[in-house]
């Protein structure tokens, strides 16, 4: 590990002092790592005095690694010997044109223009701006025959377009393609006021306002030495695991509902909503908005607002349990989620799979537990017993999670300290940084990292959703399946699409 570089989640280092190493030696490390059960946490492109840099940031059991290298034009790519640089080095291709040579997948992820003007670096030589205009792997045979779904969708969902290859109703391969509404967030984030930062951060994926906000709060509390106290960590905490609970609350509804057992899906409908309204209570707002912020929180959780919390936990806990015995229990339920869409832990760990999809296929990363931030340190951590990697198990990790989540939010309720609502006004960037800030949001690892120049101005502002990682798992979960159970797959991992198309 001599040309990596040890660090901790949240902590700020000169970018002097981050490893910068050849090309070759850099590409070595990395596919070591990944090797050695290493994963991805970040591996992005920057332009710093006229040139392009790569950075990587990677993860192995409880120690984080970073280190970097000047970016050539062309290059060796390392998802030619590992997948877990696939998506990776395609945003790096769509971002600033570099030529991962050697790629097997070498397509742009979204629609939008490159942010150096350059062209036709992906191996099809088409026009990435245009949607529509995307080279689609093709399955040769006359029983095979394609199925395409959206952009437009008949739900109320945003724009993605899902290409099957079929033999009947068995799928060979699913593609996915996203990026239709591609809206510029992390240029956006290095372009305004740093007032806007946390209303921006908090949109970039709606059901996960906390995850975001969080990770970006942290990032510049880093950077601009800011302290939080005691209370105040310890309603952010709630303020996660309630958006937890009531996002795997509403598609524990969605999946019933999907396989036409609808009680469950009433039932659960309604009480997701009563966890929002619980965020509300917390924080102002049903979503989360407005709560999290640089230096601490908006709203102090008084002795009222405490009661009001243990009061509706402690009615909404056992139907929440029954609700879901109705589910777990029943026969046809279980008949449609057992083997379906099943991930297998190999490819779960090829691909770095997050969150409980990846706990659901026996990958135990849980950043709660591996990076701890804000309270979690002194919290216990989650275990999961079901882990095949099908619907079901995905549905049960999120049934324990919220268990657990309710578990821990009765325990900081019983905790004494007060948060002040200190909020800086303004606020000063350490000049020629580097801080990565990961949490565990309700889909797994979010990850903000900031990096800034000698003037302590955003020199790049890097954001990684969950479902960056784990798209890809859910076209993994249509191999040798029934289209028909693309719904329920789909369900099973909801991953979102603004939040990949940052």
């Amino acid at each position: 590990m001599s040309n990596l570089m040890h660090i901790q989640n949240n902590e700020r280092l000169s970018r002097a002092n981050i490893p910068h190493l050849d090309f070759d030696t850099f590409r070595k490390e990395l596919l070591n790592l990944a090797a050695n059960d290493g994963q991805v946490v970040q591996f992005f492109a920057y332009e710093d005095q006229g040139s392009y840099k790569l950075l990587a940031v990677m993860r192995q059991n409880y120690k984080l690694f970073v280190t970097g290298c000047d970016a050539p034009d062309n290059f060796a790519s390392l998802t030619a010997e590992s997948e877990k640089f696939h998506m990776f080095e395609r945003e790096i291709g769509e971002q600033y044109g570099l030529k991962a040579e050697g790629h097997p997948w070498y397509k742009m992820v979204r629609y939008h223009e490159n942010y150096t003007g350059k062209k036709d670096v992906f191996d099809n030589n088409y026009d990435q701006d245009i949607p529509g205009n995307y080279p689609y792997f093709t399955v040769e045979g006359e029983s095979v025959h394609e199925v395409a779904v959206g952009p437009v969708h008949a739900g109320i969902i945003e724009p993605g377009h899902f290409r099957f290859q079929c033999c009947g109703e068995r799928v060979f391969h699913l593609e996915i393609q996203l990026g239709y509404q591609h809206r510029g967030v992390e240029k956006l984030l290095q372009t305004v006021p740093y007032k806007r930062w946390p209303i921006i951060a908090e949109t970039i994926a709606g059901d996960t306002t906390i995850g975001h906000s969080l990770c970006q709060s942290q990032a510049v509390e880093a950077l601009a030495d800011l302290k939080v106290d005691e209370g105040a960590s310890i309603v952010r905490t709630i303020a996660l695991e309630l958006e937890r609970i009531a996002n795997h609350i509403g598609d524990l509804g969605a999946l019933s509902l999907d396989v036409a057992f609808n009680p469950p899906a009433a039932y659960f409908g309604r009480i997701r909503g009563e966890y929002l309204n619980l965020s509300q209570i917390l924080g102002g707002n049903r979503f989360g908005r407005g709560l999290v912020r640089p230096g601490g929180v908006t709203h102090v959780m008084g002795a009222e607002q405490k009661q009001l919390l243990r009061e509706k936990l402690a009615e909404l806990t056992p139907e929440v349990e029954h609700v879901n015995d109705l589910i777990f229990t029943a026969a046809s339920v279980l008949g449609r989620f057992e083997g379906t869409g099943t991930v297998s832990h190999e490819n779960a760990e090829k691909i770095g799979l997050v969150g409980y999809s990846g706990r659901a296929s026996g990958l135990s990363y849980d950043a709660r537990a591996t990076f701890p931030t804000e309270c979690y340190g002194k919290l216990p951590a989650n275990s999961n017993e079901k882990t095949d990697g099908d619907v079901c198990s995905r549905g049960t990790v999120r049934r324990e999670e919220i268990m657990h989540s309710t578990t821990l939010i009765n325990t900081l309720l019983d905790k004494e300290e007060e948060a002040s609502s200190y909020i800086p006004e303004t606020i000063e960037l350490a000049p020629d940084s580097f801080v990565v800030s990961i949490n565990e949001a309700w889909r797994g690892e979010v990850s903000h990292c900031l990096l800034t120049d000698d003037k302590g101005e955003i020199l790049r502002y890097k954001v990684k959703d969950p479902s960056f990682h784990n798209w890809t798992g859910l076209a993994l979960s249509l191999r040798d399946t029934g289209i028909s159970d693309f719904p329920l797959c789909n369900k099973s991992f909801n991953l979102s699409y603004c939040g990949f198309d940052i």
